[in-house]
């Protein structure tokens, strides 16, 4: 697991490249923040998450429970789901718009084209919309009233 990355993943970088070519600009990772987001807009007061489906235990085909050591994953994507709770609350309360985008809407058999990507997001960031999630199927309401460490059994 120590070469897994927490940031520059490829699909974050893909995310990046298409929003800097539509000529946002963007501060990385910054540290202050709750969570350390990937990407923050500090003129627009939003910032986007790109999520691995798997490490962050979305619903989707990419998110697969490994059949060995079963409990120990689930506790550790549990574990990421609260931490991506606390997170988001955090930065709601700090007057923050978050978009997370996960990894299913960029790569895979229902990823959205580049140009639908991109669109979907410069709406958000150009909007006073809430916090939301991009996945295959668009735009949504992140998480809704769920308790995350529910979401992965």
């Amino acid at each position: 697991m120590r070469a897994i990355r927490a940031r520059d993943t490829k699909p974050e970088l893909a995310v990046r490249k298409i929003l800097h070519r539509l000529g946002f600009r963007f501060r990385l990772h910054v540290r202050a923040l709750p969570g350390t987001p990937d990407i923050v807009f500090p003129k627009h007061k939003a910032v986007i998450l790109v999520h691995g489906c798997f490490w962050h235990g979305h619903r989707c085909h990419m998110f697969k429970v490994p059949g060995t050591r079963t409990d120990f994953w689930l506790s550790k994507i549990s574990a990421n789901q609260k931490r991506d709770r606390a997170a988001l609350l955090a930065l709601a309360a700090a007057g923050w718009r978050v978009l997370t985008i996960w990894e299913c809407a960029l790569k895979g058999p229902t990823r959205l084209t580049p140009e639908d990507l991109a669109q979907l997001s410069a709406s958000w960031l150009l909007s006073d919309a809430p916090t939301c999630e991009l996945g295959p199927d668009g735009l949504r309401e992140e998480y809704g009233s769920s308790d995350p460490a529910s979401e992965v059994q």
